[in-house]
């Protein structure tokens, strides 16, 4: 299938939003207390571009991601569409990280022809690092309380991805770098 098939079957935002069932309250609460510097995507106005999104409503980087992405396609005017990644590993898997990993969620911008413009995700880079550096304290797999300290490190990610407003630049800043290499 082409990307503009996959636009064309994806959820809007509102649909993707009232489907959910985990994460709900606190994607929305970033939403509502992010403010984007509508100057910085000054680059992104007229060029018509829309974003397909590989995502699921558990994942914590989504919860995070997906609501900064939404700020920039509102000051920007670009229409993006919501792909749930394990009803639709036919596009995830073409989208692998680091050619294996089926991370979420990725931003795949497309022009008006359906061709892919610039592909984000599943995180910052300086996301990445925190996050790296937090698995790097959990125990080894097979030790008896890895999966409870593993949980615990998770939900303090989680908690500083809703609580921690620098994180939101970093993740809009890192978008339209992105973008911004792709299109200038």
């Amino acid at each position: 299938m082409k990307l503009n098939d996959w636009f064309d079957r994806g959820l809007t935002y509102g649909q993707y939003v009232e489907g959910m069932t985990v994460n709900k309250e606190e994607m929305e609460s970033i939403f509502d207390k992010f403010t984007l510097d509508e100057e910085k995507v000054g680059f992104l106005k007229g060029r018509q571009l829309r974003v397909i999104v590989l995502t699921e409503d558990w994942c914590g980087d989504a919860l995070l991601n997906n609501p900064i992405l939404m700020k920039i396609a509102d000051a920007a005017d670009m229409d993006v569409r919501f792909i749930l990644r394990d009803q639709n590993l036919e596009l995830m898997d073409q989208y692998l990280t680091n050619g294996t990993a089926r991370s979420i969620p990725i931003f795949i911008f497309i022009d008006q022809k359906g061709e892919e413009v610039a592909v984000w995700g599943p995180r910052a880079a300086a996301l990445q690092e925190m996050v790296d550096r937090v698995k790097a304290t959990l125990p080894p797999a097979d030790a008896p309380d890895f999966k409870e300290k593993q949980a615990g490190a998770f939900k303090q990610l989680r908690e500083s991805y809703v609580k921690d407003s620098s994180l939101w630049d970093i993740v809009s800043e890192s978008i339209l770098e992105k973008v911004k290499q792709r299109v200038i």
